[in-house]
């Protein structure tokens, strides 16, 4: 008996249905932010303050929002470096620099959400 070691067993698995669960993440608040604001009404930047300093699930679902974008980016772009940039040292290289653009964006995030 011959033993095999399989890699990559359904490889790609979990990074299509996190993307998939980040897409519907993303749908979702794309289409409650719109009823909130056409409930609300915000049109001045302390209005809009307000909006997110008196509910704090609204702040919370555009974090989310904001957290599955990225992630969804992530894979994206992993998968489009894999898949087209061959130089090894040039794909890491371009990995590192797109989860240090996506950490720094989420901190960014974060930062302006729970300043207002």
């Amino acid at each position: 008996m011959i033993n095999r070691i399989v890699v990559g067993a359904h490889y790609g698995l979990k990074d299509w249905i996190i993307q998939r669960v980040t897409a519907v993440i993303m749908a979702l608040y794309s289409v409650a932010l719109p009823v909130v604001l056409l409930v609300q009404r915000p049109s001045t930047f302390e209005a809009w303050r307000e909006l997110f300093a008196s509910c704090g699930l609204l702040k919370m679902a555009t974090f989310l929002f904001f957290v599955s974008l990225f992630y969804h980016a992530w894979i994206g772009m992993r998968d489009l470096w894999m898949d087209y940039v061959k130089p090894v040292g040039l794909r890491l290289t371009l990995h590192a620099v797109t989860v240090v653009v996506l950490v720094v964006y989420t901190a960014w995030v974060a930062t302006i959400l729970w300043r207002l």
